[in-house]
Protein backbone atom coordinates (compact mmCIF):
# COMPACT_ATOMS: atom_id res chain seq x y z
CA UNK A 1 0.00 0.00 0.00
CA UNK A 2 1.43 3.45 -0.60
CA UNK A 3 -1.55 5.73 0.03
CA UNK A 4 -4.30 5.78 2.82
CA UNK A 5 -6.69 7.44 0.48
CA UNK A 6 -9.77 5.81 1.31
CA UNK A 7 -11.85 7.15 -1.61
CA UNK A 8 -10.37 7.09 -5.28
CA UNK A 9 -12.06 8.62 -8.05
CA UNK A 10 -14.30 5.62 -8.71
CA UNK A 11 -16.06 5.64 -5.71
CA UNK A 12 -13.94 2.45 -4.40
CA UNK A 13 -13.45 2.18 -0.28
CA UNK A 14 -9.93 1.10 -0.57
CA UNK A 15 -6.82 1.68 1.31
CA UNK A 16 -6.49 1.45 5.55
CA UNK A 17 -9.59 2.46 6.07
CA UNK A 18 -11.13 -1.01 3.58
CA UNK A 19 -8.90 -2.84 5.25
CA UNK A 20 -9.48 -2.16 8.58
CA UNK A 21 -13.87 -2.86 7.60
CA UNK A 22 -12.77 -5.97 6.44
CA UNK A 23 -10.73 -6.77 9.39
CA UNK A 24 -13.88 -5.81 11.69
CA UNK A 25 -16.00 -8.20 8.99
CA UNK A 26 -13.92 -11.24 10.44
CA UNK A 27 -15.05 -11.38 13.84
CA UNK A 28 -13.64 -11.74 17.38
CA UNK A 29 -10.03 -11.19 16.15
CA UNK A 30 -8.77 -14.25 17.76
CA UNK A 31 -9.37 -12.34 21.12
CA UNK A 32 -11.25 -15.18 22.88
CA UNK A 33 -8.25 -15.04 25.22
CA UNK A 34 -9.59 -13.11 27.86
CA UNK A 35 -10.85 -14.43 30.93
CA UNK A 36 -14.73 -14.42 31.78
CA UNK A 37 -16.63 -12.39 33.69
CA UNK A 38 -19.62 -12.60 36.19
CA UNK A 39 -22.87 -12.46 35.16
CA UNK A 40 -23.12 -8.82 36.89
CA UNK A 41 -20.28 -7.34 34.63
CA UNK A 42 -21.27 -3.58 33.55
CA UNK A 43 -21.19 -2.61 30.54
CA UNK A 44 -18.57 0.04 28.89
CA UNK A 45 -17.31 0.49 25.49
CA UNK A 46 -13.92 1.67 23.60
CA UNK A 47 -13.09 4.25 20.83
CA UNK A 48 -10.33 2.61 18.54
CA UNK A 49 -10.11 5.93 16.14
CA UNK A 50 -7.69 5.75 13.10
CA UNK A 51 -6.78 8.62 10.91
CA UNK A 52 -3.85 10.62 9.93
CA UNK A 53 -1.42 12.14 11.67
CA UNK A 54 -1.43 16.03 10.18
CA UNK A 55 2.61 16.76 10.94
CA UNK A 56 4.26 13.88 12.16
CA UNK A 57 4.58 10.97 10.16
CA UNK A 58 6.32 7.78 11.51
CA UNK A 59 10.38 7.56 10.90
CA UNK A 60 9.85 3.69 10.84
CA UNK A 61 9.66 1.78 7.15
CA UNK A 62 5.73 1.92 6.71
CA UNK A 63 5.99 -1.46 4.69
CA UNK A 64 2.37 -2.45 5.47
CA UNK A 65 0.68 1.00 5.97
CA UNK A 66 1.20 4.30 5.05
CA UNK A 67 3.43 6.23 7.42
CA UNK A 68 0.93 8.89 8.45
CA UNK A 69 -1.63 6.57 9.66
CA UNK A 70 -2.32 6.76 13.66
CA UNK A 71 -4.19 5.55 16.12
CA UNK A 72 -5.65 7.60 18.86
CA UNK A 73 -4.32 6.34 22.47
CA UNK A 74 -3.59 8.31 26.11
CA UNK A 75 -2.83 7.46 29.34
CA UNK A 76 -4.74 6.24 32.33
CA UNK A 77 -3.98 8.74 35.98
CA UNK A 78 -1.74 6.84 38.26
CA UNK A 79 -4.81 7.37 41.43
CA UNK A 80 -7.16 5.56 39.19
CA UNK A 81 -8.99 2.51 41.19
CA UNK A 82 -9.11 0.21 37.39
CA UNK A 83 -5.89 0.00 35.15
CA UNK A 84 -4.25 3.25 36.76
CA UNK A 85 -1.41 4.78 34.93
CA UNK A 86 -1.91 2.26 31.58
CA UNK A 87 -2.19 3.17 28.15
CA UNK A 88 -5.66 2.44 26.66
CA UNK A 89 -8.15 3.61 24.14
CA UNK A 90 -10.78 6.09 25.23
CA UNK A 91 -13.43 5.20 26.73
CA UNK A 92 -15.97 3.38 29.34
CA UNK A 93 -18.81 2.75 31.58
CA UNK A 94 -22.26 2.72 29.63
CA UNK A 95 -24.50 5.38 31.04
CA UNK A 96 -28.62 5.23 30.90
CA UNK A 97 -28.57 7.87 28.77
CA UNK A 98 -26.41 5.89 26.26
CA UNK A 99 -28.28 4.31 23.08
CA UNK A 100 -25.74 2.02 22.13
CA UNK A 101 -22.27 0.79 22.41
CA UNK A 102 -21.75 3.62 19.66
CA UNK A 103 -23.11 6.08 21.95
CA UNK A 104 -20.58 5.37 25.03
CA UNK A 105 -17.41 5.29 22.95
CA UNK A 106 -18.40 8.46 21.71
CA UNK A 107 -19.03 10.62 25.09
CA UNK A 108 -16.48 8.95 26.56
CA UNK A 109 -13.87 10.04 24.27
CA UNK A 110 -15.33 13.12 24.01
CA UNK A 111 -15.24 14.00 27.68
CA UNK A 112 -12.08 12.48 27.80
CA UNK A 113 -10.05 14.18 24.98
CA UNK A 114 -12.08 16.33 24.17
CA UNK A 115 -12.43 15.28 20.21
CA UNK A 116 -15.58 16.61 18.02
CA UNK A 117 -17.95 13.55 17.61
CA UNK A 118 -18.94 15.43 14.13
CA UNK A 119 -15.84 14.43 12.36
CA UNK A 120 -15.80 10.48 13.89
CA UNK A 121 -16.86 8.02 10.79
CA UNK A 122 -17.98 4.89 12.55
CA UNK A 123 -16.76 1.72 10.92
CA UNK A 124 -17.52 -1.09 12.58
CA UNK A 125 -18.46 -2.49 16.39
CA UNK A 126 -16.49 -5.38 17.45
CA UNK A 127 -17.82 -8.43 20.04
CA UNK A 128 -17.67 -7.76 23.38
CA UNK A 129 -14.86 -8.05 25.18
CA UNK A 130 -14.45 -9.28 28.94
CA UNK A 131 -12.02 -7.42 30.92
CA UNK A 132 -12.00 -9.46 34.50
CA UNK A 133 -9.71 -7.27 36.26
CA UNK A 134 -12.27 -4.68 36.61
CA UNK A 135 -15.57 -6.64 35.92
CA UNK A 136 -16.60 -4.78 32.61
CA UNK A 137 -17.90 -6.35 29.18
CA UNK A 138 -15.85 -4.16 26.60
CA UNK A 139 -17.51 -3.37 23.34
CA UNK A 140 -14.65 -1.90 21.26
CA UNK A 141 -15.87 0.60 18.67
CA UNK A 142 -14.05 0.94 15.42
CA UNK A 143 -14.03 4.53 13.66
CA UNK A 144 -11.87 6.43 11.21
CA UNK A 145 -11.38 10.29 11.92
CA UNK A 146 -12.57 11.93 8.53
CA UNK A 147 -11.76 15.68 10.38
CA UNK A 148 -9.44 15.26 12.81
CA UNK A 149 -9.99 17.60 16.22
CA UNK A 150 -7.84 19.22 18.17
CA UNK A 151 -7.78 16.49 21.45
CA UNK A 152 -6.67 16.88 24.83
CA UNK A 153 -6.81 15.34 28.41
CA UNK A 154 -9.83 16.99 29.65
CA UNK A 155 -10.23 15.51 33.07
CA UNK A 156 -7.05 15.17 34.71
CA UNK A 157 -7.96 12.85 37.27
CA UNK A 158 -8.99 10.47 34.77
CA UNK A 159 -6.62 10.97 31.63
CA UNK A 160 -3.17 12.83 32.18
CA UNK A 161 -2.00 12.48 28.45
CA UNK A 162 -3.87 11.88 25.05
CA UNK A 163 -1.51 11.27 21.82
CA UNK A 164 -1.69 9.90 18.38
CA UNK A 165 0.75 7.28 17.77
CA UNK A 166 1.69 6.01 14.11
CA UNK A 167 0.29 2.67 13.46
CA UNK A 168 3.95 1.98 11.15
CA UNK A 169 5.95 2.51 14.50
CA UNK A 170 3.45 -0.05 16.65
CA UNK A 171 4.09 -2.02 13.79
CA UNK A 172 7.73 -1.91 13.80
CA UNK A 173 9.33 -5.15 14.89
CA UNK A 174 12.27 -3.24 17.10
CA UNK A 175 8.93 -1.63 19.20
CA UNK A 176 7.51 -5.11 20.11
CA UNK A 177 7.61 -7.47 22.93
CA UNK A 178 5.73 -10.19 24.86
CA UNK A 179 4.75 -8.71 28.38
CA UNK A 180 4.95 -11.04 31.23
CA UNK A 181 2.74 -10.50 34.76
CA UNK A 182 3.11 -12.66 37.78
CA UNK A 183 0.01 -12.81 39.58
CA UNK A 184 -1.53 -15.03 41.96
CA UNK A 185 1.09 -17.93 41.21
CA UNK A 186 0.49 -17.57 37.58
CA UNK A 187 2.52 -15.86 34.56
CA UNK A 188 0.30 -13.90 32.08
CA UNK A 189 1.40 -13.43 28.78
CA UNK A 190 0.73 -11.19 26.21
CA UNK A 191 1.80 -8.57 22.92
CA UNK A 192 2.91 -5.29 24.24
CA UNK A 193 4.40 -2.54 22.28
CA UNK A 194 7.58 -0.32 23.65
CA UNK A 195 7.05 3.39 22.18
CA UNK A 196 10.33 5.10 23.40
CA UNK A 197 9.67 3.47 27.32
CA UNK A 198 6.28 4.30 26.81
CA UNK A 199 4.60 0.59 27.15
CA UNK A 200 1.29 -0.37 25.55
CA UNK A 201 0.45 -3.88 27.03
CA UNK A 202 -2.47 -5.85 28.40
CA UNK A 203 -6.42 -5.14 27.08
CA UNK A 204 -5.41 -2.23 24.51
CA UNK A 205 -2.11 -4.25 23.20
CA UNK A 206 -4.06 -7.15 23.09
CA UNK A 207 -6.84 -5.63 20.71
CA UNK A 208 -4.13 -4.04 18.37
CA UNK A 209 -2.24 -7.01 18.17
CA UNK A 210 -5.84 -8.66 17.17
CA UNK A 211 -7.02 -5.78 14.73
CA UNK A 212 -3.33 -5.49 12.79
CA UNK A 213 -3.45 -9.54 12.39
CA UNK A 214 -6.72 -9.31 10.92
CA UNK A 215 -5.97 -6.65 8.32
CA UNK A 216 -2.81 -8.43 7.39
CA UNK A 217 -0.23 -5.65 8.52
CA UNK A 218 1.12 -7.49 11.23
CA UNK A 219 5.25 -7.91 10.29
CA UNK A 220 6.77 -10.78 11.78
CA UNK A 221 8.65 -9.93 15.25
CA UNK A 222 10.11 -11.68 18.13
CA UNK A 223 7.35 -13.02 20.17
CA UNK A 224 9.99 -15.03 22.52
CA UNK A 225 11.22 -11.68 23.73
CA UNK A 226 10.10 -11.69 26.87
CA UNK A 227 10.20 -8.44 29.78
CA UNK A 228 8.07 -8.01 32.85
CA UNK A 229 5.64 -5.29 33.62
CA UNK A 230 5.93 -3.43 36.51
CA UNK A 231 3.23 -2.35 38.54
Amino acid sequence: MTSSADTPASGAVVGARAELIAAAAKGPLGLGRFPTVDDGAHAASVLILFGRLDTEPSDAEAITVPADLDVLLQRRAATLSSHPGQISFPGGRRETADADPIATALREAQEETGLDPAGVEILATLPEIPLAASNHLVTPVLAWWHSPSRVAAVDHAETVDVFRVPVATLLDPANRFTSTLARIGRTFRGPAFDLDGTIVWGFTAMVLDGLFDAAGWTLPWDQSDERPIAL
